[in-house]
């Protein structure tokens, strides 16, 4: 039986010639049926009794020589007992099925959003703090990762990749967060165990010792000299005063909303559900700080958040967030002394609590002021808010803070205590 050459093909192609099959030998034909656009090598071979095909390709894809070589090899393994047909179609289903298992998987980030959705957000007064200190912290390095494939390994390196950049408490609480996470998983049958389970905080951050941090008058003078030096934003530089001048938990103040506030009767009515200690309290407003509020307003341009994102993208929150501040924390830093002993943002809330008693705010009065609980009995009758008293409290505080800011001298007069 003659073989085909290439001039021969070319002719039917050329002339339209159609056919089933035109052999070559050692089971190898070329067809090329009224339906085929161009004609398909095929090798052809018996396995069992049975006549099983096996397609190679078309011409001119694949050469004449090329389809030789390919049914040679073919033949070579049906006479070793294989049936190619069923060993093509076999790895065809294996590979179908790894594209199904693939697109099917769990990833983290899926585990992550329906933990936040479940877990968090109906649970939790701020959920978008967490959910921020996961978006930043954990989903960059784990969120691709099948559950499955999460193993102690990349907890630990997660964890050290943290404490490395100098953030112990930030590695302690990706650690917590991934133990819940990860816990979550086990209790919906999702994965057996949980690959952060054998981590402890000696493992991340290490034990976090209580802070007694705060800035002494001379520190806030150069404090305001910094951040008014600084090339921050003005709403980020007035974020900053008004965390000292109100005592405000950084999320609490960056998710605030406009219909908290009356700026005509300088009051905010700061509500239960964003609130730590689950209390709803009315701050009192001091001048200073409703001209801040002001200029902020004017900057949110009918946002309905006080501090409104400047971007968006999938995983922002509508306001701005921790990190915003904590990187314009880490810019002032660039800007004062290397003696200047280092602080953060929470520590601006004790600053306030401590200069408060230096102006002879009673101890009460004080703690309401950071809308603390007062403890004992006296937190249990004592229902009284002192609004009053708070406003001249956080005014006379208010009123140092702006003369430390300009350099102006200011003779502290201490209120006077009640017989």
């Amino acid at each position: 039986m003659a073989k085909l050459n290439d001039k021969q093909i070319r002719a039917w192609i050329n002339s339209n010639e159609r056919f089933e099959g035109k052999a070559d030998g050692n089971g190898l034909y070329l067809r090329y049926s009224k339906n085929d656009k161009n004609p398909s090598w095929r090798f052809r071979y018996s396995f069992n009794k049975k006549a099983r095909i096996v397609s190679i390709g078309s011409y001119p894809n694949i050469t004449l020589m090329k389809a030789r070589e390919v049914a040679r090899e073919l033949s070579a393994k049906v006479t070793l007992g294989y049936d190619v047909a069923g060993e093509i179609k076999r790895k065809k289903a294996e590979a179908l099925e790894l594209i199904q298992q693939e697109e099917s998987a769990i990833r983290v980030k899926a585990l992550i959003d329906e933990f936040y959705e479940r877990q968090i957000k109906p649970k939790r007064k701020n959920p978008e703090k967490i959910k921020w200190a996961i978006d930043t912290n954990i989903i960059p390095i784990l969120g691709h990762k099948k559950i499955e494939e999460v193993k102690p390994k990349d907890i630990d390196s997660l964890i050290q990749s943290i404490t490395d950049r100098g953030a112990p408490t930030v590695a302690n609480d990706a650690l917590r967060n991934l133990k819940r996470i990860f816990d979550y998983a086990v209790r919906r049958q999702l994965i057996e165990s949980n690959p952060a389970s054998a981590f402890n905080i000696s493992d991340a951050g290490g034990r976090e010792n209580k802070r007694d941090r705060w800035l002494s008058r001379d520190e806030l003078l150069v404090f305001f000299h910094a951040l008014n030096k600084s090339d921050l934003p003005a709403q980020n530089k007035i974020t900053f005063k008004l965390i000292l001048a109100t005592g405000l938990r950084k999320m609490e103040l960056c998710a605030a909303k406009w219909n908290e506030i009356d700026l005509d009767n300088a009051v905010w009515h700061f509500p239960a559900e964003r609130s730590k200690t689950g209390d709803a309290v009315d701050i009192p407003l001091s001048d200073p700080v409703t001209n801040w509020l002001a200029q902020l307003k004017e900057m949110a341009c009918g946002s309905e958040y006080v501090l409104p994102a400047r971007g968006r993208g999938s995983n922002r929150l509508p306001h701005i967030s921790n990190g915003t501040l904590n990187y314009g924390l880490t810019v002032i830093r660039e800007l004062l002394p290397e003696s200047f002993t280092a602080f953060s943002i929470h520590d601006l809330r004790r600053t306030m609590r401590t200069h408060l008693s230096a102006l002879g705010i009673e101890p009460q009065i004080a703690e309401r002021c950071l809308n603390h609980r007062v403890k004992g009995i006296e937190g249990v009758y004592n229902r009284h808010d002192y609004f009053d008293e708070r406003k001249a409290a956080l005014s006379q505080w208010a009123d140092l803070l702006t003369a430390l800011e300009s350099g102006s001298d200011y003779n502290v007069v201490p209120m006077s205590k009640k017989a």
